[in-house]
């Protein structure tokens, strides 16, 4: 499991301190500020702080409320550190001097808390809590210059394609799964995801030639790999195709990939292998023969699957079924 930072629930404690507490803790573990409600007679929330080398990773769920970060709180207590957040549910409204803009779920937006700044969650229609996600980013670990960065703040950036849907993506996946990884995981996710906020707000600056080189090759080879993800039912998805989707040259991709473990077209085999390992697993598809998964997954040919199976796995697919649906029975 990742490291986990700090957790705090109000659910454990008495209706009538829940706000107290819930205010209290978060000074606690994020910075002072001035929280106020509408909700405070029985405020359910919570918020899980996750280790990501020195990325943190939170989510937070909690009823509406307003959050205050005054020049006074600023001398008090300044970590330096840029705030991205990923509205899930719910609107978030920030104020700074001379500037209010509002943000809708999957709207990815960066501030900065050495600014005094005002947060209003809001939620919709029906619903009673906000649920959001998002990054606390050291100031000196972004790879572009301040007052390029100050540019993009409190500016929405999207968060549901390109380079920034792919941020969203692996902030919520890594948020909702983060029991699945070891602890030294964290620190390569948290070279992931700084990665990726570097390319999107490099991508919105129009100013890729700023990042590192290093920086925009991982995160190509970021884009790639999801994209793969995506298209693995496609026989026609090949390193040349991959290649053209990316407008980048065959040997440009074969060249992103000599720092990676296997070769595109190995990783794509083995990925195809994966998904079809999981369905030889799953009870639902049990009536599904054996050569079906295989096509499903682009081995047309049952003896090509068989002998690419043996090979990765070290049993046939048939044995490999066989055992995995006798555990669960």
């Amino acid at each position: 499991m990742l490291i986990e930072k700090a957790f705090i629930s109000t659910q454990d404690v008495r209706t009538s301190d829940r706000f107290d507490f819930w205010r209290e803790q978060v000074c606690e573990t994020y910075v002072p500020t001035e929280i106020d409600s509408d909700c405070t007679a029985n405020f359910a929330a919570s918020q899980r702080i996750l280790a990501l080398g020195a990325v943190q990773l939170w989510t937070v769920e909690h009823p509406p409320m307003t959050l205050r970060r005054s020049r006074r709180l600023i001398r008090r207590s300044d970590p330096g550190l840029y705030h991205l957040s990923l509205p899930l549910r719910g609107t978030m409204r920030l104020t700074r001097p001379g500037h209010e803009a509002e943000y809708a779920p999957h709207d990815l937006v960066l501030h900065d808390t050495s600014r005094p700044h005002l947060m209003r969650a809001i939620t919709g229609h029906g619903q009673d809590t906000v649920l959001g996600t998002g990054l606390f980013v050291p100031r000196e670990l972004l790879p572009l210059p301040e007052n390029a960065i100050d540019r993009l703040l409190m500016r929405p950036l999207p968060g549901r394609d390109g380079v920034g849907g792919l941020l969203a993506h692996v902030l919520t996946q890594v948020a909702r799964d983060f029991g699945s990884y070891r602890p030294d995981d964290g620190p390569r996710l948290g070279v992931v995801v700084l990665d990726l906020l570097s390319a999107l707000l490099a991508h919105a600056l129009e100013a890729q030639d700023a990042l590192p080189s290093e920086t925009r090759r991982q995160a190509l080879v970021l884009r790639i790999r999801a994209f793969v993800q995506q298209h693995l039912c496609d026989p026609h998805l090949t390193p040349r195709t991959i290649a053209a989707a990316h407008h980048i040259s065959l040997s440009y991709l074969h060249r992103l990939f000599q720092d990676e473990e296997e070769t595109v077209a190995a990783w794509i085999r083995l990925q195809r292998l994966e998904r079809a390992r999981g369905d030889l697993a799953d009870p639902a598809m049990r009536t599904a023969s054996i050569h079906a998964i295989g096509a499903r997954w682009c081995f047309p040919r049952a003896s090509d699957f068989t002998r690419a199976f043996r090979t990765v796995y070290g049993v046939p697919p048939s044995d490999y079924r066989h055992q995995a649906l006798c555990t669960t029975e």
